[in-house]
């Protein structure tokens, strides 16, 4: 989650001495472990010219710029990075919770999450060389009044109001540019994959818990068939999967 985004908001809705949450996400939020093994300098050192480190990044469109979307998205193209998926979608107060879960417990936490559901945003997954830097670059610093002075022309610039009503979103780092992907696009598969020690850590964290849970409920359940009723219930119980149903209205292009 964009850490300049946690810092502003915390100047404008808590005193800046009030310690700051503890709680973890439970959604696999991100982490320091490994991350140094996913900057861009070391993955491209991995791939020998002529290769090129194509990197992946989340990018939303606010509620308060939707009705630029067409033209944000243009702007998008024509800085270099291909749109690998879209969507529209309306998030309940559940899933910009769940989204914003390492926020939990902060002050300006319950009017974070009524903004972003309270009408339609427009999610990305934009590619390009070092696209995470390159995106924020591109949409400049969290505070729309400062990036007028510093960053001209950037996106908050052009399109943002406040603090909050900044129009845009872009992960800060691999890890949770990968985290925020796979919440918003379940099934996308995020490169490089993992191997090894990162292998490791992630199944210790994000599945190895709900397995585990699963298996308990199996045991409980002695169903006719476990192999099909853990498959069914792993899918109903995957904590990466966003619940999209009910009145959310979402579009996939």
């Amino acid at each position: 989650m964009d850490i300049e985004d946690d810092e502003i908001l915390q100047s404008d809705f808590q005193d800046e001495n009030r310690p700051s949450s503890g709680l973890s996400s439970v959604s696999g939020g991100s982490s320091s472990i490994g991350d140094e093994d996913y900057k861009p300098e070391n993955m491209a050192s991995r791939m020998p010219p002529p290769q090129i480190y194509v990197e992946r990044t989340l990018a939303i469109i606010k509620p308060d710029a939707m009705d630029k979307a067409n033209e944000i998205e243009d702007i998008i193209l024509r800085n270099g990075f291909t749109v690998i998926q879209k969507r529209k979608v309306h998030l309940s107060p559940e899933q910009a919770s769940d989204f914003y879960v390492e926020h939990y417990g902060k002050m300006f936490f319950p009017s974070l999450v009524a903004y972003m559901s309270s009408a339609p945003i427009g999610v990305f997954v934009l590619a390009k060389e070092k696209a995470i830097k390159a995106w924020r670059e591109l949409i400049g610093p969290t505070n729309p009044f400062k990036a007028r002075e510093t960053h001209p022309g950037c996106l908050r610039d052009t399109y943002g109001k406040d603090q909050t009503r900044n129009a845009v979103h872009g992960s800060e780092s691999f890890l949770s540019a990968e985290r925020e992907i796979r919440f918003m696009f379940h099934d996308s598969i995020v490169e490089p994959i993992a191997t090894e020690q990162a292998v490791k850590i992630y199944l210790s964290k994000e599945v190895n818990p709900t397995l585990l849970q699963g298996l308990t409920e199996l045991c409980k359940t002695k169903p006719g068939d476990p192999v099909i009723w853990l498959a069914d219930w792993l899918v109903d119980h995957n904590p990466n999967k966003p619940n999209i149903g009910g009145p959310v209205v979402t579009e996939t292009e």
